[in-house]
């Protein structure tokens, strides 16, 4: 793949760039948003941020819940807490990745709506991104033309409501 094709869909973007402030620490602009991430001080870090994997868990978490979230208020269900633990691991960088996500859902739901709302959380857009693999494209450009593109911030809830579609 060499490029994002014109009739694509909007692209998600996030800026990121290393702050000076220690060995490995970076801001990350998104959106709407800025937040730090790091490495622990056990490993060189300033510890002031998630990691790159707790990142990557954290939006397959934070993708189920509002997924669950979104299916159930569409469903009229009385959920009505989500939380979700993502665990990961990978013993060496050639072996495939493991993540397991552990779902506790709170309120008055009998068995059929839970096993509905397992099977949602399967459909949530980043569960099925990190199960299918994605396409990478890696491009060098210089420092004064790096930018970052408009995000389409409603992409995502676009993608949750196709999860949702029974």
């Amino acid at each position: 793949m060499t490029g994002i094709a014109a009739d694509s869909p909007p692209i998600d973007g996030v800026l990121v760039k290393e702050t000076g402030e220690g060995r490995f620490q970076v801001k990350i602009q998104t959106a709407g948003e800025a937040f730090l991430a790091d490495e622990p001080v056990s490993v060189g870090g300033d510890g002031t941020g998630p990691n790159p994997y707790e990142l990557l868990a954290a939006g397959l978490g934070a993708c189920t819940a509002m997924t669950l979230r979104l299916y159930a208020e569409r469903k009229g269900w009385p959920l009505k807490c989500v939380e979700v633990r993502v665990l990961h691991r990978r013993d060496k960088l050639v072996n495939r990745d493991r993540f397991a996500r552990e779902i506790a859902l709170a309120g008055d739901l009998d068995e059929a709506q839970r096993r509905r709302l397992l099977e949602i959380a399967n459909r949530c857009p980043v569960h099925l991104t990190l199960e299918r693999g994605a396409d990478l494209v890696t491009t060098l450009v210089h420092l004064e033309h790096m930018q970052r593109r408009d995000s389409s911030s409603d992409r995502h809830m676009q993608l949750m409501a196709e999860a949702c579609e029974d």
